[in-house]
């Protein structure tokens, strides 16, 4: 697996599984010449038309945003590499499979702050800064 990530976050994202990193300040993955089978967007920085020279013949570009992208998706529909949009329910298949990654060790949760519920706005704030190193979470008080 091959992972993207800006300089700081180069050992973070070894420590969670990455056989192979790029720094995208110094190299674009789109122009180096190598090719995937699928490319997730986690963070909704890339497009498909950006992407899609990098995918393999059949590959699937898969991401979490949806303007630019939802438009990719008839645009696509007959040709090789597609534009996959994940299925918004969730079934218990898919909770059972997190489950043993979980207890498997096989998955690992970056958390990189937390906020009470009404400092949501601050919290909002600091997201929209796009320097948020996994999750940021809100506590709900008893």
């Amino acid at each position: 697996m091959t992972a993207v990530t800006s300089t700081k976050n180069l050992e973070l994202v070894k420590s969670l599984g990455a056989d192979h990193v790029i720094d995208y300040t110094k190299e674009d993955f789109t122009k180096n010449g190598q090719s995937y089978d699928v490319i997730f967007d986690a963070v909704g920085k890339h497009s498909f038309v950006r992407s899609r020279n990098s995918l393999k013949p059949g590959g699937r570009f898969l991401p979490t945003d949806g303007a630019d992208n939802l438009v990719r998706v008839f645009t696509t529909r007959f040709q090789d590499k597609k534009v996959i949009f994940p299925a918004s329910a969730v079934t218990k298949k898919d909770v059972v499979f997190l489950k043993e990654l979980i207890e498997g060790g096989r998955y690992r949760v970056v958390i990189d702050r937390t906020y009470a519920l009404e400092d949501v706005v601050e919290a909002h704030r600091y997201v929209d800064t796009e320097q948020k190193v996994g999750n940021v979470i809100l506590t709900v008080a008893d």
